[in-house]
């Protein structure tokens, strides 16, 4: 491929991965106005969410699986095809169930789109050369995630709700384009056999769990301790270790447990796990403090969340060109760790009367650690694995990150409902329009725990070890 092929190819790759991570979040403002339309219920509400974050996380290793066995590009494509029309058949949903199917759908779009992104990327570029690909990506990733809820807002308010899954379909169209006319992959394969036991096992074992964690300690579902909870978790421990005992058997397994033996992929597993919640949770629970804590209105506190934002384009393009220059990527991991641990620390300081300025100089800061830490991670982890690998790594560092983050967004959110459980359902739901301090107040715990969960990335970090990056594919 030539250098224009390569970035015309790489702007195409970026434009869906956009769509789709925009796709995940820009949902949650219009949530109570589509509940309402559609007339949902509190499940429903919380499956529409639910369906995509498992359906994400379960297909991911799959596709990265896939990806070593037949054309990155057709996959790729397909994938696209998959979210294109899930996002058309969510935009024209009749009932909630019909939503419901179609986030599911968009999921495993999602899942593939993810995994392949990265997997595409190692095979057209060099890892030293990768370090400011991947710095863009990173950036794509958390601008998506932060401003998903303020684009979601300003949609609902101006086009409908129904337009928040319409915004991706063009960008999904320019995507399959660009790729389908400058991406022109080497024919680097292997004859290998599906390992359709784990794949299946896999979906159960991480639905389980993240059905677990979403649902425990909820009134409309079931107590921590609980027979109910005892039986999912019971279920879980037992198909996990069946899972464990076929990829051990398997010669092709979906998840390459020799992988995690390796030292470099099991730290960036801990340690992309450990700050996942930072992109997934942090910006739904922001928006929460500044609307229902602090009283602004959902466009106010989509602005409140920018310093997220450029903290993170700042954190992940920087690291990315330095990277490129000097070949080195251990000192910004650890640079990164310890700066977003400092920040999320300062952060559950916070309460009703914390002036905002400083809250948007704190929450800057959480953006610059986790932007030099998240996709130098799978940078780290691609430059010790053969080109053939690179989609099975890709995939499983994806998917600790995504199940990462949805664990400890699961976590949080117990701990919050704890903290404001005097808290009226109206002030909750945004109605009554009146700052809540007792949110406000209950935030900052929140925020602490948040910050504990960031601690083993910095250990992780210091431990894993630097090897050069290689000039050559």
């Amino acid at each position: 491929m030539t250098r224009r092929d390569v970035g015309w190819a790489i702007a195409g790759i970026l434009t869906v991965f956009f769509a789709a991570m925009l796709a995940m979040n820009i949902v949650v403002t219009a949530l109570p106005v589509i509940v309402g339309e559609l007339d949902g219920t509190q499940i429903q509400y919380s499956w529409v969410v639910a369906a995509t974050l498992l359906a994400n996380a379960s297909s991911t290793p799959v596709w990265g699986k896939l990806a070593d066995m037949v054309s990155k590009k057709r996959l790729f494509q397909l994938s696209n095809i998959i979210f294109f029309l899930s996002s058309l058949a969510a935009g024209f949903a009749v009932s909630m169930e019909m939503l419901i199917a179609a986030r599911f759908v968009q999921g495993v779009g999602l899942g593939g789109l993810g995994a392949l992104a990265m997997a595409i990327m190692a095979s057209i570029v060099s890892p030293r050369e990768r370090g400011r690909y991947a710095g863009y990506i990173g950036a794509i990733l958390t601008t998506a995630t932060a401003a998903g809820p303020l684009i979601g807002g300003l949609t609902v308010d101006t086009l409908g709700w129904r337009w928040c899954f319409f915004v991706g379909v063009p960008l999904s169209l320019v995507a399959l384009v660009l790729v389908h006319r400058t991406l022109h992959l080497p024919h680097v394969r292997r004859k290998v056999r599906m390992d359709y036991a784990g794949a299946l096992l896999l979906v159960a074992v991480s639905s389980l769990l993240l059905m677990w964690l979403s649902f425990a300690g909820t009134p409309e579902f079931f107590a921590w301790v609980s027979w109910e909870s005892g039986l999912i978790l019971a279920a879980a421990v037992v198909l996990l270790a069946v899972f464990v005992l076929v990829e051990r058997r398997s010669s092709e397994p979906v998840v390459a447990l020799r992988m995690l033996i390796s030292r470099t992929t099991l730290l960036a597993v801990i340690s992309s796990s450990s700050i996942a919640v930072c992109l997934f949770g942090m910006p739904a629970f922001l928006g929460q403090y500044f609307q229902i804590g602090r009283g602004l209105s959902p466009t106010e506190s989509g602005m409140m969340i920018l310093p997220l934002v450029v903290g993170n384009l700042i954190g992940s393009l920087t690291t990315g060109r330095l990277i490129t220059r000097y070949g080195r990527w251990k000192i910004y991991l650890v640079i990164g760790s310890m700066l977003l641990s400092a920040a999320m620390f300062a952060l559950s300081t916070v309460d009703s009367h914390t002036d905002l300025r400083v809250v948007m100089g704190v929450i800057f800061f959480v953006g610059l650690g986790f932007g030099a830490q998240m996709q130098n991670l799978m940078l780290a982890v691609q430059n010790t694995v053969a080109v053939t690998r690179v989609g099975q790594a890709s995939a499983l560092v994806a998917f600790f990150r995504v199940f990462g983050g949805a664990a400890g967004t699961a976590v949080l959110g117990s701990v919050m409902a704890l903290q404001v459980a005097g808290v009226s359902v109206s002030q909750l739901n945004g109605v009554s329009g009146a700052p809540s301090p007792e949110f406000a107040d209950g935030s900052g715990v929140m925020f602490l725990v948040a910050a504990c969960m960031t601690l083993p990335a910095i250990v992780a970090n210091l431990l894993i070890r630097e090897t050069p990056l290689r000039t050559t594919i």
